[in-house]
């Protein structure tokens, strides 16, 4: 690996930068249609009736439905000098169930850049996090996620 970094300075100034926040209407139409394109079945995403016999009281959204909630544009770019990505994984903190009716905003961060050499050569680790809060304010669940950025190799 070169002694060289590729972590800029305006790099590091953009660790623990909020996005702006982006504000998304939580819809039965959606997460409807989010249930059904995952082929899950519970009728808890769907069926109002069913939904208002539960503690919920209305439809909800599976929890995976906030993978579908983008953030707002982030205030700095990185300026990335690697060709390819790779998602590097993700570890979810699910705190509240999101209803219809609901309105979660996104606001993103880079919590921490690292460099790494593995078997694609040199690597950047770019890691975020995500927070989803509702209209109240609560953070409803926050997301860490790893993207590998890298050159490819010539095989």
């Amino acid at each position: 690996m070169s002694n060289k970094s590729v972590i800029t300075s305006e790099m590091l100034k953009a660790i623990g930068v909020n996005s702006d926040p982006k504000t998304h209407n939580v819809e039965l139409g959606s997460i409807r249609k989010f249930a059904e394109s995952i082929g899950d079945a519970n009728p808890i995403y769907k069926d109002e009736a069913f939904a208002a016999s539960t503690k919920h009281k209305t439809v909800i959204a599976p929890p995976t439905f906030l993978r579908s909630l983008e953030p707002g544009p982030t205030i700095s770019d990185l300026e990335i000098p690697y060709e390819e990505v790779l998602d590097g994984g993700s570890v979810w903190k699910f705190i509240k169930s999101v209803a219809v009716g609901d309105q979660i905003t996104v606001v993103t961060k880079i919590a921490d850049l690292k460099e790494k050499e593995g078997k694609l050569g040199p690597m950047l680790f770019v890691d975020r996090e995500t927070n989803f809060s509702d209209q109240h304010g609560d953070i409803v669940a926050t997301e860490l996620s790893t993207y590998i950025y890298y050159n490819p190799t010539s095989i």
